[in-house]
């Protein structure tokens, strides 16, 4: 199988299904952003090579984009959107847990933070950026084919948390102070 197809040489591309639609297409937008998000998350594996627990979620929450992506490009329309995963609720349940374990263990939040600190946080502060954009991507306009919108922004709005307490609690593993936003 060739790498190229060529079906997209004249500006339009394909959803799983076969629908095409121009490139510039807000739900492209999307599906960019999505992919963005998880080839961050692949730079900051290259970073925490010393911290396994760290690398076993990120590469968790990599395939949980996966899923997130394919729910995107399959319209609810598509006779394949039987046959893709599907995103549970429980995703977002397993963030919020990570979240709480992280938060409990690094130093109350008081003041608002510049992103930074170590190579690490300051790469989860950008991934965190990117989330946001996602997930106010999920609302654009013309993007209507999404089946479970709810659950997409939900996952994409709890995991935008996740990557801040992450940040945070990489700073802290890395002995590094952080930066207090001074007006």
């Amino acid at each position: 199988m060739k790498l190229y197809t060529k079906t997209g040489d004249k500006g339009t591309s394909g959803l799983f299904g076969g629908e095409r639609l121009p490139k510039s297409h807000p739900l492209f937008d999307l599906i960019g952003t999505i992919d963005e998000l998880n080839a961050h998350l692949g730079e900051i594996l290259l970073l925490v090579k010393d911290y396994q627990d760290i690398k076993e979620v990120l590469l968790r929450v990599q395939a949980d984009l996966f899923v997130l992506g394919s729910m995107v490009a399959t319209p609810k329309e598509s006779k394949y959107y039987d046959k893709i995963p599907q995103l549970k609720k429980s995703k977002v349940q397993e963030l919020e847990k990570e979240i709480d374990n992280w938060v409990e263990n690094t130093p109350e939040l008081k003041n608002f933070i510049l992103p930074g600190g170590s190579k690490v946080s300051a790469k989860l502060f950008i991934a965190r950026s990117v989330c946001r954009r996602a997930e106010r991507l999920v609302y654009a306009d013309k993007i209507d084919s999404l089946s479970n919108p709810e659950v997409i922004s939900s996952y994409l709005n709890r995991l935008s948390d996740w990557l801040f307490a992450l940040a945070r609690y990489t700073n802290k593993l890395s002995d590094c102070d952080e930066i207090i936003w001074k007006s």
